[in-house]
């Protein structure tokens, strides 16, 4: 990593570096984060002006206390369809919310969520993001895109949906299907031309494409009057107040909006984090969890006590600001300078954009996450194709949010399974060397005489630990040579109580079989528990090896003096 790298990820916006392309990058970025912020508002069934307020919010916070240069947050489409999902699925076990009180609901949702975030911080749990693994996020980014883009079909073809009809993208693709007479032709010409503006630009990706599109889309409103011939218009936008204030939400209703709260904090960290590290790893930056944790709480908190919805640091903006050349974080504080302006000065003229141009905005946006190249590439490694398509399938079948608890209780109960079904791999010495492999994988390798010789591949822990103890069993039992057994605890950092307790036992039924366990690899936090337990002979320092070679030395050299 550079010395300019490293400045610039650990200090504030006024880190050396900051240059030109900085300029060049927030002006791009700001011509893709205000049509994304009409559009993610529609996402949410929030008034324009709440996504407006999270994107400033959220520029100017993560410029003055977030670690990464390239990441920019700002409302993403993922936590404002969450966020919808979330709100509107509790809404519908209670009395049905008016548009003020779904405004506060969500409000609540974000600001409890911003501050679940910050105890996470606070509490060092940035490595949490672990649990949603990759290709779960992956598979639940492509469908959420998926219905996403579905669910922009109406405002594309101008199609007026019934009140009873529901939300879920599989009925929306079979009642516009079925209703070709009700597409109103003017806004299906809008959208494709729109379309083809926003392909002709994909070759110069430092141009606002979306930007340009909705400039050019409020002029041909204007001159043409697209309104007259049936395409439906956003309609007026109120600029943002940014007014302090709690959510108006009852007590009651409090801690029933923090349990949804905990789906958009592993969505909002997950996603984030994957954007900003991919960003990082590719430019020898070092990135913080922790503080990236804390940098996210406080945009949410700060978002949602000024009236903001959502926000995170999407992959779509925090990609284009990379490719538009950003240097540090002074890029996110001229988007802002920029939108701030297009505000003041602009804002009257966005009534006149059309819908289908705004649905054809968010296509655009989500478009990378269309891509099936990285699930094709984890179907051809064979690996985790369960997981992609249960991800997958759990948001196309149930909804967003239902499929997000659903992903997550995937990832978690596979890194469950893999660690309560440990691989046992018996050592031997290879040739003359003090090196320990696995007998049958590497030529050579050679046991030792009345030595077994075991090493666990994962962690010892309360849904593994047994399973382990009787392996070693197992394998004991059919060793009518072996007088002591060595368990290498290289995999385990640190034991829980059921870990102790299972060594213990197992230790004790060793002896009933007439033989001794010895353990190796022990590191400090398990050689100072265990030597706790010293009066049970378990915690017995001539018991516990800093290595496999070093145990093995010393029962050959025990061997010896009995002989």
């Amino acid at each position: 990593m550079t010395p300019a790298a490293s400045e610039l990820g650990s200090t504030g916006i006024g880190a050396p570096g900051a240059s030109w392309h900085d300029l060049g990058a927030g002006l791009c970025v700001a011509g893709l984060l205000l049509p994304e912020a009409v559009a993610y508002a529609g996402l949410a069934h929030l008034p324009v002006a709440h996504a407006l307020t999270g994107l400033m919010v959220g520029l100017a916070l993560y410029a003055l206390l977030g670690g990464s240069r390239f990441a920019i947050v700002a409302p993403t489409s993922s936590s404002a369809t969450l966020s919808a999902a979330a709100v509107l699925s509790w809404s519908g076990t209670s009395a049905a919310l008016s548009p003020a009180a779904y405004v506060q609901a969500v409000l609540a949702l974000v600001l409890l969520a911003g501050g679940l975030l910050i105890a996470l911080a606070l509490a060092r749990q940035g490595q949490l993001s672990a649990f949603v693994s990759r290709p779960v996020l992956r598979g639940f980014a492509f469908a959420l895109a998926i219905t996403i883009v579905i669910k922009q079909m109406p405002d594309m073809l101008g199609l007026a949906l019934p009140a009873g009809l529901g939300n879920d993208p599989l009925h929306l693709m079979a009642f516009a299907a079925a209703h070709v007479v009700g597409w109103k032709w003017p806004s299906v010409a809008v959208a494709a031309a729109a379309a083809l503006v926003v392909l002709g630009l994909r070759n110069w990706p430092r141009v606002p494409a979306s930007m340009v599109v909705i400039v050019l889309a409020i002029i041909a409103a204007d001159v043409l009057g697209l309104k007259q011939m049936g395409v439906e218009e956003v309609g007026v936008v109120a600029r943002p107040v940014l007014q302090l204030a709690l959510p108006d939400l009852p007590l009651k209703d409090w801690v029933q909006m923090g349990e949804l709260a905990f789906g958009l904090v592993m969505l909002l960290f997950a996603e984030s984090w994957g954007s900003m590290r991919s960003m990082a790893l590719a430019h020898g930056d070092t990135l913080d969890a922790n503080r990236e944790l804390m940098a996210l709480g406080a945009c949410n908190v700060a978002s949602a006590l000024l009236q903001g919805m959502p926000v995170g640091a999407g992959f779509s903006a925090t990609s284009a600001n990379t490719a538009a050349g950003a240097n540090s974080r002074w890029a996110g504080a001229v988007a802002l300078v920029v939108v701030a302006a297009a505000l003041a000065l602009a804002l009257p003229a966005l009534h006149l954009l059309p819908r289908p141009v705004l649905a054809v905005a968010v296509i655009s946006a989500l478009w990378h996450a269309l891509n099936p190249r990285p699930l094709v590439d984890l179907w051809h490694m064979r690996r985790d194709r369960l997981l992609v398509l249960g991800a997958v399938l759990a948001v196309l079948a149930f909804g967003v949010l239902h499929g997000m608890l659903i992903a997550i209780g995937l990832s978690v109960i596979d890194a469950l399974r893999r660690f309560s079904q440990p691989l046992m791999h018996e050592l031997g010495e290879l040739g003359t060397t003090r090196n320990f492999v696995s007998l049958g994988s590497h030529q050579g390798a050679q046991a030792v005489p009345g030595v077994l010789i075991l090493r666990p591949e994962e962690p010892l822990f309360f849904a593994s630990a047994e399973r382990v103890a009787a392996d070693v069993i197992a394998r004991a039992r059919g060793r009518v040579d072996c007088r002591t057994v060595v368990l290498s605890l290289e995999e385990s950092a640190d034991l829980d109580s059921t870990a102790v307790e299972c060594l213990l036992e197992l230790d004790q039924r060793l002896q009933d079989l007439g033989k001794r366990l010895v353990l190796a690899r022990v590191k400090e936090p398990v050689r100072e528990l265990l030597g706790r337990w010293a009066s049970k002979g378990l915690g017995d320092p001539g018991r516990l090896y800093w290595s496999v070679a070093d145990a093995a030395q010393a029962l050959a050299a025990s061997a010896s003096r009995q002989l």
